[in-house]
């Protein structure tokens, strides 16, 4: 009997700075007060792991995951009954202890990463980053007249062409004020002295088509910076972002990026933060003039006006004297702060409440409780491309973020059954080890492997344990990366990131000493919902094959198959750019140039309706035969939130009808019958396969005849189901300038597409819709020709939805014609 491990989503104390982080990764909050952990017996009730889920996986999902019917609602309320008072105790743990040295590094250490929709500026904001905390000597343009390009754009496809594609990551060390926890009274805001932080930083890209690049390095990362445009404001990628960051709690900051434009107003965007991201967020500075004019701007926690002063604004000029333009709006918005910051935090409820005097300290401090706990976001305000403001930002990352041992990060173990309770993960260096490979690379001297270590010290030449293969490997080289630049390391200590050399792994795996059987949860993929074939020209080489093995490695929503059909080879992606960036990664990296076909849309099928079946398939032709007969149900079945599946297969034979050896041979049928719909020959979805009898014969039952019943049960259960076809709807954001608004909107009524909102700003707007990907082909250049080269748009995937009544006859019919000729 099947549980699903139970989702709890504690709420803590509003006066702490911990951290809680969801299911996915096991992490629960650690008080900042605890110096001893203490370790206690932990025990789990089965009933609440199966019944007491179930509301909860309701309330994740709006609803829609506690909608089961009535075959599966039955089955988990036996299954409640039978484990109703059974109790399970588990191992007693004793955690290490973190010692006074790991606790210091550990407060200066920062993980960072920087996110945003496309052209937002998040690369350049990074260079900005590096050249102020001396990483890079001179600072380059993402599009430099130079041709140098930004130092994290290391592929000479991002130089090209103006985008990142690929997540670097970099190291660096800022000289700051302590955080505000630290700071014992008002005067010490100001006048403590500065310490050393390190700072590891993701740089990552904002494109939808390379989307797992974000998600993986939000997978390992403590904090984020959300950067946002102060005249676009929020787009549909910062939404996508928005989205992953609150799936691995990440906490953040927003940082309002190009003040230097025409049309710039922040205040707008900090509206936007709250209203379409539901964000509880309130600005921490006011600029100091904007567009043309933008010369600096005001904390309005610490009441000082900054300016960037000396060569490319390296210099920090602090002034307590601020300009009378904006003395009214620091006020204003100083209160604005106070009130927002209020609902996410009690102490500072409590003075607000009683209307006592509220210190700079008090504030700051509220900042960063709140900020930890995911109850506020920080808004700053800057023009990277003019070198003003970040600086202060960068002094908010070290205060307002967490450190590595604030966020307390848990581990499954794999010894022990799917249902037991998570293990803590202490960032002690003398710990067992646990690591995390996050991302893989082919780099000059064989695989690099990008690694997170959460507990214990990783050295060079050390044994590690792969914990999914169970196999032992030997680290012969560990580098801490500057973008693609190395500079190699002895060991590197907990909560620290690392990549290194010679270490066959796939993305996701969990490494150790040996000593433990722990494995982390790994990061969300999500599936491709675009396809094209592809040929080498000319022979086949070697080359081909090898390219696209290690694009496969390297990217796992980048899949790789052979249509049975045409024995064609496809591969499948998230959008066109990001299947055209690897076709012409072939031809460089490779030197294999490559025909495609026309992209391919990834329609799906499913049903609609539960189906009952009753099949027996029987063959005799001489000798022992064939007999296999099965019962049950194929039921709609929505996307498991635990395990992001929205297949599977049911047991539920009692009394030994078919025996046990055959359920395997069953549950394959089942999953080769999902591969190939009987509609248009696409994958299927969304469907359940509950086995309820069936019978078996002594002489004339074996695998493949069960193989064989299933695969009849499920396709004559599936035509009396109600199959639909569904297609992927992408969610379309077109900003173009307000004179060609009535042309653009009748291009997507055109494209069949639904509206769901326009905004209308100065001299532009803004379309959001929702539009059929197989209706999107050609778009671009539609586009730019209604436009005069002005508009640009973007898209992502949002769902499948069912394709409409008449174009599935015709696929359908299509597909029967294709077949018929065929045979």
């Amino acid at each position: 009997m099947s549980t699903l491990p139970r989702l709890v989503r504690l709420r803590c104390p509003p006066t702490s700075s911990s951290l809680t982080r969801t299911s996915i990764l096991r992490r629960q909050p650690i008080l900042p007060s605890s110096s001893v952990i203490v370790s206690t017996p932990i025990r789990l009730l089965r009933s609440a792991t199966t019944a007491g889920t179930l509301p909860i996986l309701s309330a994740l999902s709006g609803g829609n995951a506690g909608r089961r019917w009535a075959s599966s609602a039955a089955a988990v309320k036996e299954e409640t009954e039978e484990s109703a008072g059974a109790a399970e105790e588990w191992p007693e743990r004793v955690l290490p202890i973190m010692s006074e040295g790991d606790k210091g590094r550990l407060r200066r250490q920062r993980n960072v990463g920087i996110s945003a929709h496309i052209d937002s500026g998040k690369t350049t904001l990074t260079e900005r980053v590096l050249y102020y905390t001396g990483r890079v000597r001179d600072i380059h343009e993402v599009r430099g007249r130079d041709g140098v390009g930004a130092k994290m754009d290391s592929m000479e496809l991002e130089r090209e062409k103006g985008i990142t594609i690929q997540s670097a990551a970099t190291f660096c060390d800022w000289l700051a004020p302590p955080p505000p926890s630290e700071v014992k009274d008002v005067a010490g805001l100001d006048g403590a002295e500065k310490d050393n932080f390190a700072i590891n930083i993701i740089d990552t890209p904002g494109h939808v088509d390379f989307t797992i690049e974000v998600e993986r390095a939000l997978r390992v990362l403590d904090g984020a910076v959300l950067v946002l445009c102060s005249v676009s404001g929020v787009q549909s990628q910062t939404i996508t972002v928005d989205r992953q960051m609150r799936r691995y709690n990440v906490p953040r900051l927003a940082f309002i990026n190009k003040m230097d434009r025409a049309g710039a107003n922040p205040f707008r965007v900090v509206n936007q933060l709250r209203n379409k991201l539901k964000m509880n967020a309130a600005a921490v500075q006011v600029p100091i003039g904007a567009e043309s004019d933008f010369r600096g701007v005001v904390d309005i926690v610490r009441m000082k006006a900054i300016y960037n002063e000396g060569t490319k604004g390296n210099q920090i000029v602090e002034s307590d004297e601020i300009p009378e333009s904006v003395r009214d709006l620091v006020e204003e918005k100083r209160a604005e702060l106070i009130e927002h910051l209020s609902d996410a935090d009690k102490t500072l409820c409590d003075l607000f409440l009683d209307e006592q005097p509220i210190s700079n300290l008090d504030i700051a401090q509220a900042l960063r409780r709140a900020t930890i706990s995911l109850r506020f976001t920080p808004v700053f305000v800057g023009s990277a491309i003019k070198n003003t403001g970040i600086q202060p930002l960068l002094d908010g990352v070290t205060s307002y973020l967490p450190s590595p041992d604030e966020v307390h990060n848990q581990a499954l173990d794999a010894a022990l059954p799917a249902h037991a309770p998570p293990v803590p993960l202490v960032p002690a260096q003398e710990a067992p080890l646990v690591g995390l490979a996050f991302k893989l690379e082919e780099g000059r001297y064989g695989q690099l492997t990008y690694m997170r270590v959460y507990q214990g010290e990783l050295k060079r030449g050390s044994l590690i344990f792969n914990a999914r293969t169970g196999k032992k490997v030997k680290v012969p080289r560990l580098v801490r990366m500057h973008s693609d630049e190395m500079e190699d390391v002895e060991s590197i200590g907990a909560g620290e990131i690392c990549a290194m050399f010679g270490v066959e792994c796939s993305s996701g795996d969990t490494f150790t000493d040996g000593s433990t059987s722990f494995s982390m949860t790994s990061m969300f993929v999500p599936e491709p919902v675009i396809s094209l074939s592809i040929r080498p020209e000319g022979n086949e080489s070697p080359n081909f094959s090898r390219a696209l093995n290690r694009f496969q490695k390297e990217d796992p929503t980048f899949r790789v198959h052979v249509d049975s059909e045409s024995q064609e080879t496809i591969i499948s992606g998230m959008g066109e750019l990001h299947l055209d960036i690897y076709v012409e990664r072939m031809k460089r990296e490779y030197n294999v140039a490559c025909i495609t076909g026309k992209p391919r849309v990834a329609f799906r099928e499913t049903i609609t309706v539960p189906s009952k079946f009753d099949y027996t398939h029987k063959k005799q032709s001489g000798g022992s035969g064939q007999f296999g007969k099965v019962k049950g149900t194929l039921e709609p079945m929505e996307i498991d939130p635990d395990t992001g599946k929205d297949t599977a297969f049911e047991n539920r034979v009692i009394g030994g009808n078919i025996p046990n050896q055959y359920i395997p041979a069953i549950e394959k049928g089942f999953q080769e019958a999902l591969d190939r719909g009987q509609l248009t020959g696409h994958p299927i979805n969304g469907c359940k396969f509950i086995l309820e009898d069936g019978a078996a014969h002594v002489n004339d039952s074996n695998e493949l005849s069960f193989r064989l019943a299933a695969l009849g049960a499920f396709r004559e259960a599936f035509g009396k189901a109600k199959p639909v076809v569904l297609e992927p709807v992408m969610t379309v954001e077109v900003v173009a300038p307000i004179e060609f608004q009535g042309n653009v909107i009748g291009a997507i009524n055109q494209r069949k597409g639904t509206i769901i909102d326009t905004e209308i700003r100065d001299d532009e707007f803004t379309l959001t819709a929702e539009v059929a990907l197989n209706d999107m082909f050609g778009y671009s250049s539609q586009l730019r020709g209604m436009t005069q080269g002005k508009g640009e748009f973007s898209m992502e995937y949002k769902t499948h939805a069912p394709v409409m009544p008449n174009v599935q006859k015709e696929m359908t019919e299509a597909y029967r014609k294709k077949q018929l000729d065929r045979n």
